[in-house]
């Protein structure tokens, strides 16, 4: 028997909605076995600081990627490294099924690509994408599908003196013009429900769009096991996980 409430409200205002928002943390990731960088079950959590003795923020930035490389390869190599022959899970799939259902956009901070790998096609990928890697010197790019195959990091570039990085938002770092201005369109056009799935809302631009729900006509719901910087902005509040509270939902949906 399910327990979430005002499930029917949620599955209601589905049904006759014109536009969804759906915005995603790594918790989001949880159920395919992926570390969440901050919150429940965090990579750093523990030991916010690296073996270099400075904080991982400083280690995986963009100052430290322009000047020493190899110390934030090293850690991007670590977040890979969990994220290796993980797959996407229920909640992704999904949220890539509702789109079929209702114009949906995904608003995700997450890097391991799970929303694209389960077929999510209106996709802001605000922190970018850990394969996706490019030349910091020339327009060479290239997608890799683990890090396992670079045999030096940070692993050269074959065009030019350069090295590689991937297209991810660094600590310091600028988000990236098109993500922003793909907010901004859904942000004018209006949505009519937005769930907040996985992410504790720590940054402006992730919290906005829930916070001010009401301003744009919108239905808030939050499904996240724990409490976060969002939830009394909440209509709609579930603690659950995500793959166990979408279940419950694609199933009433589909009732």
């Amino acid at each position: 028997m399910n327990t979430l409430p005002d499930l029917a409200k949620v599955v209601d205002r589905i049904r006759h909605a014109r536009h969804v928002l759906v915005i995603t943390g790594a918790g989001i990731s949880a159920d395919s076995g992926l570390p969440t960088y901050r919150g429940f079950g965090g990579l750093y959590d523990e030991n916010p600081h690296t073996e270099e003795g400075i904080p991982i923020e400083e280690a995986l930035s963009g100052h430290m990627m322009e000047h020493s490389p190899q110390v934030t390869w090293k850690y991007l190599a670590q977040i890979e490294k969990n994220c290796r022959g993980a797959l996407p899970n229920a909640a992704h799939k999904i949220i890539a099924q509702l789109e079929e259902r209702v114009p949906t956009t995904v608003l995700t901070q997450n890097i391991d690509g799970f929303h694209r790998m389960a077929g999510s096609r209106d996709l802001i990928e605000m922190h970018g994408d850990l394969f996706n890697l490019h030349c910091v010197h020339c327009d060479y790019n290239v997608v890799v599908e683990d890090y396992a195959k670079l045999t030096t990091l940070p692993p050269p570039c074959p065009l030019c003196l350069g090295h590689l990085r991937p297209a991810v938002v660094l600590f310091g770092e600028a988000l990236p013009g098109p993500a922003i201005g793909r907010l901004q369109q859904v942000l004018d056009q209006g949505y009519d429900l937005v769930m907040s799935i996985g992410t504790t809302s720590v940054f402006p631009y992730i919290a906005h769009p829930f916070a001010y729900a009401h301003d744009y006509g919108a239905l808030a719901v939050e499904i996240n096991p724990g409490e976060t910087r969002v939830s009394e902005c909440a209509d709609v509040r579930w603690r659950e996980g995500a793959a166990k509270a979408l279940g419950a939902l694609w199933d009433a949906l589909n009732a």
